[in-house]
């Protein structure tokens, strides 16, 4: 293969997707979640006063609800469900169970504040579970399993938060790989397209040119990726100077140029 230094890629790549997937801060994240239930815990003990007031003059639940906007859980459930979000009703209870769902109780009942219920909506919207995070990759990279995702997450290579109980992945994470894998390539695949198009280079030469940044990358989840753009014109011109080398000295496409 021709020496990199031949090779100048003029390409340049601004990708807002995975700016900010780099930009990501977790510890940021964390701190605004912490915020958020501090709110919520300092609203809850205000209206639990209020209800629990309500409740000795025996008001019914149509009042907690339009009083307070207290809603039972199977209130609650229909309210979240009303809004589109796809969650069993076990699934539901079983949050409540464990805490992850504020409640509090009046009486006998438990009940659950809108401003609860708007939050699990919100972090619908702003986070994915591990599972609906790799169901949304697979999509773009049918070649991952359950289990290698899992691992991903686990090693930090693909960012995750943990709140509650629940390890959530924010969206511009999945955003960003989901954008990677229609969009750029990794180095093995960077490798096939080269070799494809006839040019004879191995994997370790061509990591080195990463290495000295003669190739434009990205690092993404622990692994370098080349954008589509960058590597058709890194083979087009490897194909151009292969061909210009061989017309110089004199070769055709099958070998010596007879007269």
């Amino acid at each position: 293969m021709p020496r990199g230094k031949r090779i100048v890629i003029e390409t340049e790549i601004d990708d807002d997707i995975v700016d900010r997937f780099k930009n990501l801060d977790l510890g940021e994240i964390r701190k605004e979640r912490d915020e958020v239930e501090k709110g919520l815990s300092s609203s809850l003990a205000t209206v639990f006063r209020a209800a629990q007031d309500l409740y000795k003059q025996k008001a019914d639940e149509a009042v907690l609800r339009d009083s307070h906007r207290l809603y039972s859980v199977k209130d609650a459930y229909d309210y979240i469900r009303g809004k589109g979000l796809v969650l069993s009703f076990r699934a539901f209870g079983g949050r409540i169970e464990r805490g992850t769902v504020p409640f509090i109780k009046v009486g006998r009942k438990r009940y659950i504040h809108q401003a609860v219920l708007q939050d699990i909506l919100d972090t619908k919207e702003e986070f994915y579970t591990v599972k609906e995070a790799y169901q949304e990759y697979k999509r773009a990279n049918p070649k991952i399993n359950f289990r290698a995702f899992i691992g991903r997450v686990e090693k930090g290579s693909v960012p995750s938060v943990k709140l509650g109980t629940r390890r959530l992945i924010p969206g511009d994470v999945v955003d960003a790989l989901t954008h990677v894998s229609k969009n750029y390539y990794s180095v093995t695949q960077a490798l096939n397209e080269l070799h494809k198009g006839g040019i004879g280079i191995k994997r370790n030469a061509f990591e080195r040119r990463l290495d000295r940044g003669r190739i434009p990358h990205e690092k993404i989840g622990g692994r370098r990726f080349i954008h589509g753009k960058v590597l058709h014109e890194l083979v087009d011109k490897e194909v151009a100077l292969k061909r210009r080398k061989s017309s110089s000295r004199g070769l055709g496409p099958s070998g010596p140029m007879r007269g």
